[in-house]
């Protein structure tokens, strides 16, 4: 009979403390609103991961054979890191942070259960699921409360959701490189050195090109140091954490959590209205993470799978 684990309670308090890191970003971008989305998402995520790399640069040395024998999982992980902040941020910039938020962290989790059920052979549990239905559907009645208190543009909010989607995706595939690598015996600190290390010097040139708004005034570089420090930097070493304990569709559905963050951040900094139903949607999210903390999460692979994996990396 095919045995089911428990996602430890350590990596499982990691992931929801970065879902409360992260779910600040969006207020804090309201902060410098000269900065467009392409400078913030590369500042944040492009600096973070060069820290990451240079905190981790022991281990990167260590294991530099290592990752070379699985360069596949570090490049799809590096590009999928150039690829979402820019995502992320434009998706918020265009169909406002709830929406923006909602979308990207409500499709992640059923990205990532795609990804280890077809390449890993893991066979998602019936806990699960619930899990992320229920996630998805807090998430999706955030969405609704906001298109209701505050409609937008169809275009510009349809051109988001397309975003989201795409931010959604390649969150969940940067998580599934990291917990592949550390699960092929890489240290945790080389799999998120080297992944957030390549993807951050790839959003560089983006930074050069759009970044000047940050040194304007003070203000916004006060922006640009929070983000890239405590949300990125600080949020990504506990999330990297969590990877090592927590199997990626996990973490990728307990970081649900941020948007009912963002929201609330929304309603007693920002100055936003919450409806009734935008606080349904964070109680579903609530019930979601209760389940996957108590209920066993995921079932091993399958190893007649694992060893017909299309993708070798």
């Amino acid at each position: 009979m095919e045995t089911v684990r428990r996602a430890s309670p350590a990596g499982t308090l990691a992931v929801l403390l970065t879902a409360v890191l992260w779910g600040t970003t969006g207020t804090a971008a309201t902060f410098a609103p000269e900065v467009g989305p392409l400078a913030m998402g590369a500042a944040a995520l492009g600096i973070g991961g060069l820290l990451q790399a240079a905190i981790a640069l022991p281990a990167l040395r260590s294991a530099r054979g290592q990752l070379a024998q699985h360069r596949g999982a570090v490049l799809a992980g590096a590009i999928a890191v150039f690829a979402y902040p820019l995502a992320f941020y434009s998706s918020m910039h265009l169909a406002g942070v709830a929406i923006g938020t909602v979308v990207s962290l409500g499709s992640a989790p059923l990205a990532s259960g795609v990804l280890e059920r077809l390449v890993d052979g893991r066979r998602l549990s019936a806990w699960w699921s619930l899990a992320a239905a229920l996630g998805i559907a807090g998430s999706a009645l955030l969405c609704v409360a906001e298109l209701h208190s505050a409609p937008t543009e169809t275009l510009p909010t349809i051109g988001g959701v397309a975003l989201g989607l795409v931010a959604g995706v390649t969150y969940a595939l940067y998580s599934w490189s990291v917990h592949r690598l550390i699960g092929r015996g890489i240290s945790r600190a080389a799999a998120m050195g080297a992944v957030f290390g390549i993807g951050g010097a790839a959003l560089m040139p983006v930074l050069a090109i759009t970044g000047a708004p940050f040194l304007a005034t003070p203000n916004n570089l006060t922006v640009g140091a929070y983000m890239a420090l405590v949300p990125m930097f600080l949020g990504y070493l506990l999330f990297g954490y969590g990877l090592s304990r927590v199997p990626a569709s996990t973490a990728t559905t307990l970081t649900l959590a941020e948007p009912a963050v963002a929201a609330v951040l929304a309603v007693t900094i920002v100055g936003e209205r919450l409806s009734p139903l935008g606080w349904v949607g964070i109680a579903a999210i609530a019930v979601a993470l209760i389940v996957l903390t108590l209920a066993p999460t995921t079932r091993r692979p399958d190893p007649s799978k694992l060893a017909k994996s299309p993708i070798s990396m």
